[in-house]
C-alpha cells in the first residue's frame, strides 16, 4: 500500500465533474490514512508546471483527476521516472482508464486502486516529442474535433455529434502515405487511427487489436466510402468489428510516419499540429496503478 500521492485536479474536465471526483478520491485517499498533497492548475501549461515540481520532489505518486488531457499532461512528466501514475476518471471519454478497468463513475473505488499500490509498466505513443496513452486520431476524426472545439455550444458529447453531421457533410478521402517499419503505404483515406490502446471517444475501438505490453502501434486505414457507408460503420467501431469490413486495412509497427495534406494529428484528444508527423512506440514508458 502507499502512504503518500499528489493530486492534480483540472476543474475544467467534465465540466466540473473532476472537482467533485477528486474531492471524493481525496476523502478516501485521508479515511484510509493517505497522505494528499493538492495540485489544482488553472491551465495545461500550470498542471504540467506543478506535475513537473511534484516529480522533481520525488513524490511517492502522482494522481491525475480529470480526463485524459490532464492525463496526457502527467505522462509528459512521469515518462521515463520511476513515480507511478494514478487516475481518478472525471471527463468525458476516459478511454485510458476504461483501457484497463479503473472505476469511471466511482472515484473512491479509483482511489482505492491506487492505494492497493498494484502498478503495471506499460508502453506509450511518441508523436513529435510528445507522448500519448491511447490514440492518435487525423483524417475524419481529427476535423471532427477541430470543428468541435471550435463551437462554443451545445456542450459535452452533444457538441461533437453535431460535429459529426457537419463533416459528413463534406465528407472526403486525403492522400495519405504511411511508411511503416517494413512497408510504404500510399491511400486515399477518410482516417487514419494509430494506437498504443484499443478506443477513443468514450470507448469507439477504432484499434481493437492494440496492446500496451507488446512495444508496437496499431494502425486502422479506412478508405473512401460513401457517406452511407459511414454511418453505418460507426457503430461497429464500439464493437471493433469495423476492421472486418471492405475499405478498412490493419497494419502493426513500432515507427509510423503519417503524411497528409490539411490534416491535424490529435492524440489523447490533444492538438499536436499539422501532418506529417513521426511517430514511435516506447516500451515500459511508465508505471500505472491498475485494478
Amino acid at each position: 500500500m502507499i502512504s503518500s500521492v499528489a493530486v492534480l485536479t483540472n476543474p475544467m474536465s467534465g465540466h466540473g465533474k473532476a472537482t467533485t471526483n477528486s474531492a471524493k478520491a481525496i476523502a478516501r485517499f485521508r479515511e484510509r490514512g493517505v497522505a494528499v498533497t493538492e495540485l489544482a492548475g488553472k491551465s495545461a501549461a500550470e498542471s504540467l508546471a506543478l506535475a513537473r515540481e511534484s516529480v522533481a520532489a520525488g513524490v511517492e505518486a502522482l494522481v491525475a483527476a480529470g480526463g485524459d488531457g490532464l492525463i496526457s499532461a502527467v505522462l509528459q512528466v512521469a515518462a521515463g521516472t520511476e513515480v507511478p501514475i494514478g487516475i481518478i476518471p472525471g471527463g468525458t471519454g476516459n478511454d485510458l482508464a476504461r483501457e484497463f478497468g479503473i472505476p469511471v463513475d466511482d472515484p473512491a473505488a479509483a482511489a482505492d486502486v491506487i492505494i492497493e499500490g498494484k502498478t503495471k509498466a506499460i508502453d506509450l505513443g511518441r508523436a513529435g516529442g510528445t507522448y500519448f496513452g491511447t490514440v492518435l486520431a487525423s483524417g475524419f476524426d481529427s476535423r471532427v474535433t477541430d470543428r468541435a472545439n471550435s463551437m462554443s455550444w451545445p456542450k459535452g458529447k452533444s457538441r461533437y455529434n453535431i460535429a459529426m453531421l457537419a463533416e459528413l457533410a463534406t465528407l472526403r478521402t486525403v492522400p495519405y502515405r504511411i511508411e511503416l517499419d517494413d512497408q510504404v503505404v500510399e491511400v486515399d483515406a477518410i482516417l487514419v487511427a494509430v494506437g498504443n490502446t484499443r478506443s477513443y471517444g468514450g470507448g469507439m475501438l477504432v484499434v481493437p487489436g492494440a496492446r500496451t505490453d507488446d512495444g508496437m502501434l496499431d494502425v486502422t486505414v479506412i478508405g473512401g466510402t460513401s457517406r452511407f457507408n459511414l454511418v453505418r460503420l460507426m457503430p461497429t467501431v464500439y464493437k471493433g468489428t469495423h476492421v472486418d469490413i471492405d475499405n478498412v486495412d490493419t497494419y502493426r509497427s513500432r515507427t509510423v510516419r503519417l503524411s497528409a495534406p490539411d490534416t491535424t494529428a490529435y492524440a489523447d484528444g490533444e492538438p499536436l499540429g499539422a501532418l506529417p508527423i513521426d511517430i514511435e512506440a516506447v516500451r515500459d514508458a511508465v508505471r500505472l496503478f491498475i485494478p
